[in-house]
């Protein structure tokens, strides 16, 4: 092949592989398949002059004159002798019963597959094309149009003959038509038309634009997309239409239909076919490129390109250069692109070739993935659609994404995945950790292996304990502390690290690990030994799990030394557990803990504050003697001792807020009347809490106080603050009381449902009489309460206003009638 920018395809071969310039890393639209079979053998002998597509089969045309019928595999069904001469066109109605066949001698048969010819004439000059009405299977519908020199529409009439109109003549031969729904286009060498069946009158001329092209060698492609928009194609140029209707105020003696031209661009290379893909365009087009060798102009392979139309122009989705049979001779009126609107299948037709390309479903997408090595893709690709795929499963995606993965030397990531792929499949499990082993690798799957559903053999967890045993003593004890005991064989662990140990005697890890193995074997006296000898604070935990007091009545001292902070952790888990021991804590926190013994006081309940602020006193501890004051309710003192001893008027100031004592904020306030510091201290931090003018009058005149200026503008930036917040509170009060006002008005105002099951809540009565003939009134009240007229009591003289009894009763406010009902 020679090489082409774009992706070239073979279709000499039936999966039609392709060769491209270098590794494209877009993945192809389309799928190419060279339709074969009875295909094949017709090609070899003959060539193919046009085709047309059914849902259910395939009808191909051949220069010899004959008419093929096809399945979609390309197995011939029937086969029609028309002419001698080469077949110009094929036309289906809609059902696939009617068929009509013209050709160059000037041919014309409409008949039905099951039923019979219908219709069968000779003209007296090549007739190019012919299309029969979608429906012509209805007895209304018996109409096609032939073209030649002429467009002629054949319509039967009541007494089974056929009489024909004169469309159109005069601008040259007709040479391509499509007929949907009630609109018949066609093509002349002017432009292309549009007739409406309906109203008869033809309604839109379109120009052709490169008039240099012959016609007869760069024919027109015309293609319906719905019912109401047109695609032309001829030359270089594509023009998507679209037939409106004309408002009935414009239209005087025009058609009652119009054309719009919504799309307009120019192609590449010159459009042998058009169909329609969704929203974008399938086009098919002749290719001629200048040898770089000869410097002449030769036939390239034709390509097959997706597009996306926009206005004045387009955008190419993927283009696809196929080598069909023979495309060196080929001219541009040798292909043909027909479709199959049912299941998205576009044939590309030439004299020696037939192919097919199709959209590629999920199966080829992962195809693509795996053939790029993107597993990751692919795995996902086949899980979200795992229901449509038919030719993958995810497992073996999987197992070859593992296989890629340790192939790159990915080996954590591998055995990470395995979790994912292998799931509950133990015997696959068995199968990967075997392959791990084989490249040196049990210690990357190691933490991935399952401990629970499923459950491998225990020589499988033994392998790997032996691998980290033999190079890492640190691994193998993180997995003796995280493997559950009951995984492997534990009495042949304990002897394989007993053989360790002797060697290495006083390896901490491998005591401890097999100090663990002791404990889950219930051999918890051998255990005990390992920590008392480590001096190893699992001990405790050891101890108190098992109840093995008894053991260590005589190491008490001993299990102390081990660790020192056993009452602070106490006291951390349960501040009342070890209650008794508080009042000691606190002489021992304030000897070696200082930092610990405020949070101690502050959480502790069962100490006593008396022997605490003792010996707080005694060693000068001051914000811990400050807590204790406060504690004890003397915060006067506590607020003393914080200016005098530490000098921190923030400190000060936040101890009074916590506070909230008037009293308090005086005394503050008297012993910082002297000392600017204090003062610009409590300017910055008073405003929220007293009124700052009860500081400002009592400042001495003259007074110097830094920063005084910045502290006054605080005030005025507060008490502005609070009167917005005030304002914004008052506003939000506001509107909650009308928005709640509006809502208790509006269900006040809805109806009340009264029915035979409602009674009065005096008389405890129907509150409907039984006989809906007799007259009654009733009163309901807001509160949904009900009451015969008659048995509420008389409204007093002072107010004419009814209220419910039994809500006025009950103190929850008086509910006045919202309904009386009379008959």
């Amino acid at each position: 092949f020679e090489v082409f920018k774009t992706k070239v395809y073979d279709a000499s071969h039936f999966s039609l592989p392709f060769v491209q310039e270098e590794e494209s890393e877009e993945e192809p639209k389309l799928k190419y398949e060279r339709l074969s079979n009875g295909v094949t053998e017709i090609l070899q002998k003959d060539a193919a002059s046009c085709m047309t597509v059914h849902d259910k089969f395939l009808a191909l045309g051949t220069h010899y004159g004959k008419v093929y019928l096809l399945d979609v595999q390309g197995n011939i069904t029937q086969k029609f002798d028309v002419s001698p001469v080469k077949i110009n066109q094929i036309s289906l109605d809609e059902s696939g019963e009617h068929m009509g066949v013209c050709s160059e001698d000037g041919k014309v048969q409409v008949f039905g597959l099951y039923s019979g010819e219908e219709f069968h004439e000779t003209f007296d000059c090549p007739i190019k094309i012919i299309a029969v009405h979608p429906h012509f299977v209805r007895s209304s519908c018996k109409q096609f149009v032939t073209g030649g020199k002429k467009l002629l529409l054949f319509e039967r009439s009541w007494m089974n003959r056929w009489k024909s109109v004169v469309l159109h003549e005069g601008e040259g031969n007709i040479r391509s038509v499509k007929w949907r729904g009630h609109l018949i286009a066609w093509a002349n060498n002017m432009g292309v038309k549009i007739f409406d069946i309906i109203s008869k009158q033809r309604i839109t001329n379109v120009p052709r634009d490169d008039i240099s092209l012959r016609p007869d060698m760069y024919p027109c492609s015309l293609c319906w997309k719905d019912n109401v928009t047109l695609i032309i194609g001829w030359g270089t140029s594509v023009k998507i239409c679209s037939v409106k209707e004309r408002h009935a105020s414009e239209m005087r003696d025009l058609p009652s239909r119009y054309v719009e031209i919504v799309s307009q661009f120019e192609t590449e290379f010159y459009v042998s076919g058009l169909a329609p893909l969704c929203d974008q365009l399938v086009v098919l087009s002749y290719v001629k490129e200048i040898s770089e060798k000869t410097e002449r102009e030769y036939c390239a392979r034709p390509r097959l390109d997706i597009i996306q139309p926009l206005s004045e122009t387009c955008e190419e989705i993927s283009s696809d250069a196929l080598t069909v049979r023979g495309f060196q001779e080929n001219e541009c009126r040798d292909y043909h692109l027909e479709y199959s609107e049912g299941e998205s299948l576009f044939y590309i037709v030439s004299p020696r070739d037939v192919v097919v390309a199709k959209e590629r479903d999920q199966d080829d997408h992962i195809d693509w993935l795996l053939e790029k090595k993107k597993y990751e893709e692919a795995l996902m690709a086949a899980e979200i659609s795992q229901k449509n795929i038919k030719r993958h499963k995810i497992l073996d995606i999987g197992l070859a994404y593992i296989n890629h993965l340790v192939e790159r030397g990915d080996y954590d990531i591998a055995a990470r995945k395995c979790q994912k792929i292998l799931g509950k499949n133990a015997a696959l499990w068995e199968y990967e950790v075997y392959k791990f082993k084989e490249i040196g690798q049990l210690k990357a799957i190691s933490p991935y292996l399952p401990r629970g559903d499923p459950v491998l053999k225990p020589l499988i967890y033994e392998m790997i304990l032996h691998e980290f045993l033999e190079s890492d003593y640190e691994g193998f004890a993180t997995l003796i502390r995280e493997w559950p005991g009951d995984l492997y064989n534990n009495s042949v662990i304990v002897q394989a690290v007993r053989d360790h140990l002797k060697k290495d005697s006083q390896n901490k890890t491998l005591l401890k690990t097999l100090a663990e193995l002791y404990t889950y074997d219930k051999n918890y006296g051998n255990a005990l030994e390992i920590y008392l000898t480590l001096r190893h604070k699992d001990v405790f935990q050891l101890i108190h799990k098992h109840n093995l007091f008894s053991s260590i009545k005589d190491k008490i001292v001993l299990l102390m030394d081990f660790d020192s902070e056993y009452l602070h952790k106490l006291f951390k888990r349960d501040h009342h557990k070890g209650q008794r021991y508080h009042e000691k804590q606190i002489s021992l926190y304030a000897e070696y803990d200082r930092p610990n013994l405020l949070p101690f006081l502050r959480d502790s309940t069962h100490c006593p504050l008396e022997k605490a602020l003792e010996i707080c006193q005694q060693r000068n501890f001051v914000e811990e003697t400050v807590y204790l004051l406060s504690r004890m309710g003397n915060s006067r003192s506590a607020l003393k001792m914080i200016m005098e001893e530490l000098h921190d008027v923030d400190k000060a100031i936040e101890f009074a807020k916590e506070q909230d004592d008037g009293e308090l904020w005086e005394d503050l306030i008297l012993y910082s009347i002297d000392k600017p510091p204090f003062i610009t201290g409590l300017l910055n931090n008073i405003g929220t809490h007293v009124d700052p003018i009860l500081l400002i009058h009592r400042i001495k005149e003259g007074m110097e106080i830094p920063n005084l200026r910045d502290s006054l503008v605080k005030i005025l930036q507060d008490y502005n603050l609070q009167i917005l917040l005030r304002e914004g509170c008052k506003k939000i009060l506001v509107a909650d009381s009308l928005s709640l006002l509006k809502k208790m008005h509006r269900t006040q105002m809805k109806g009340v449902l009264v029915d035979e099951e409602n009674i009065c809540e005096s008389c405890l009565s129907p509150i409907l009489p039984s006989d809906a003939a007799k007259p009654f009134s009733v009163v309901v009240f807001h509160c949904r309460h009900m009451f015969h007229k008659e048995c509420l009591p008389m409204p007093s003289m002072n107010s004419a206003a009814q209220f419910c009894n039994i809500c006025s009763a009950k103190n929850r406010g008086p509910g006045s009638a919202i309904l009386e009902m009379k008959k």
